[in-house]
């Protein structure tokens, strides 16, 4: 490529809503967290290393079965409730502004687990029925 000569039109996204490669053999929820594996594929969250938590998924994507990127999934970045883990692992409000970690597709917690568990994102807010993590994979990256 060559640098501009005359004005360009440079495609833009605006707003929060993505779609992306499902991994093969998984079934994604509509509402589940999602992780991006290290191979660029969207799963539902679970313990796992060489992942990052990516968002919400929008819509429900059933790919057991299928090859990877055999479907897609739409899903959104943003600031979403999830469930709290418990004992030690429990997230209180001294813990927002950092980092919480992927238990399951709806549950995050405060620590990895001896590094077993992958980063979601940042705990926003701590209420009395779960966790407000902020789901931004570059921010997540960057803090991890």
């Amino acid at each position: 490529m060559v640098a501009l000569t005359s004005d360009r039109n440079a495609p833009e996204r605006v707003g929060d809503l993505r779609a992306g490669l499902v991994a093969a053999n998984v079934r994604i929820f509509a509402g589940a967290l999602l992780m991006r594996t290290a191979d660029g594929y969207l799963t539902p969250g679970a313990t796992a290393t060489g992942a990052i938590g990516a968002g919400r998924a929008n819509i429900a994507a059933d790919n057991r079965g299928g090859a990877a990127s055999a479907i897609g999934v739409d899903w959104r970045k943003g600031d979403f409730r999830f469930e709290n883990s418990a004992a030690t692992d429990l997230i209180t409000i001294a813990n927002i502004g950092k980092l919480c970690f992927i238990v399951d597709d709806c549950t995050v917690a405060k620590t990895d687990d001896s590094a077993s568990r992958a980063s979601a994102g940042v705990v926003e807010d701590v209420d009395g029925i779960g966790v407000w993590v902020r789901m931004d994979e570059a921010l997540t990256r960057a803090l991890a």
